[in-house]
């Protein structure tokens, strides 16, 4: 069976994603189940291989080549999408001009899944004061992905050796997580989360829901009847589906080992909640992931890491893990 043909995008060309992409590129364990192809830009990765040591890449592509030859394509390669001046610009330092020419190789990624040219789509880390810089107001990867895939329903879900945990709020504040909380959204995340973990682990999962209050408000003692009025339907309509669930659980004890050795996958209400535990028990090897979309797409669980940047110093491994995690739900 050929190998499934993966889009890595190169992320903010002032961050990390220029090194991480280069570690990729000559990862033979990454190669063996996949071909990875950078969209990116090549003489800033030739740059940033000749000032960190790192293998160049060997195979370029021009955008007439990659829409003639891209159902041939079976070796890593970079697609060359020329544009962005890589001699100057200072490495670890943001810009409009770092934020605009991420959005583009991601754009480009997304044009490619649409068109079916690539199975799935991986990408490295954006800087959201960069894409600001440039005019760019997506708070980052899943809202880009959510608008410009049409998808009816998303949610951003992370994988880890130790965890998987969904999000039902993501980027927004914690006065604006209550009134984005409904019983139709966070059965939509218990769903979406339900059918991958399936996919992925090949198995029926349990599925554990976060209370929003201390003590997962302790029967209305704390906070102002969320959990129910949004959470505890929430779940009751997703066993009446026939998912296996429990909650909600006091956040505090959630993820507890004798819990998480219990649980296949957390439906947590809002970022923190989910990704506090999540860095810290697996802040190498977690995989991000938007679900809901025609085309499976992966992430990075990290920023762009701009003060280490380009010293050869960044830790590629959860690019690894994002391009062996969108290999298998492409396959």
């Amino acid at each position: 069976m050929s190998k499934p043909l993966i889009a890595v995008t190169m992320g903010d060309p002032a961050g990390v994603g220029p090194e991480i992409c280069l570690q990729l590129l000559a990862n033979e364990e990454v190669c063996a189940i996949a071909t990875p192809v950078i969209f990116g830009d090549a003489r800033l990765l030739a740059r940033c291989a000749r000032q960190t040591g790192l293998p160049a890449p060997k195979r370029i592509l021009s955008e007439i080549e990659w829409a003639e030859k891209c159902g041939q394509i079976d070796e890593p390669a970079v697609l060359d999408l020329f544009g962005f001046d890589a001699a100057d610009f200072e490495p670890g330092k943001v810009s409009a001009k770092t934020g605009a020419a991420g959005f583009r190789y991601v754009e480009k990624s997304i044009e490619a899944a649409l068109a079916k040219q690539v199975a799935a789509v991986a990408t490295a880390p954006l800087n959201k004061e960069a894409l600001h810089a440039a005019g760019i107001t997506y708070p980052g990867h899943t809202e880009m992905f959510a608008e410009k895939m049409a998808a009816k329903r998303s949610c951003m879900t992370f994988f880890s050796p130790e965890m998987v945990c969904s999000l039902v709020t993501v980027h927004i504040g914690y006065q604006d997580v209550v009134p984005a909380l409904t019983k139709e959204r966070i059965l939509d995340v218990i769903e979406l989360t339900a059918e991958s973990v399936q996919r992925v682990k090949g198995k029926r999962p349990r599925i554990a829901v976060c209370g929003l209050n201390p003590h997962a408000g302790e029967h209305g003692l704390f906070g102002r009847g969320e959990e129910e009025r949004f959470v505890v339907p929430a779940i009751e309509a997703a066993k009446a589906k026939g998912i296996t669930i429990e909650g909600p659980l006091p956040p505090d004890t959630a993820f507890i080992p004798a819990r998480r050795r219990a649980v296949d996958a957390y439906v947590c209400l809002y970022h923190d909640q989910a990704l506090i535990p999540l860095k810290a028990l697996a802040f190498d090897t977690a995989v991000n992931t938007t679900l809901g979309l025609p085309v499976p797409r992966t992430s990075v669980d990290h920023g762009t890491a701009c003060d280490i940047a380009w010293q050869g110093k960044a830790n590629g491994s959860s690019l690894v893990e994002a391009v062996k995690l969108a290999a298998k739900m492409a396959s």
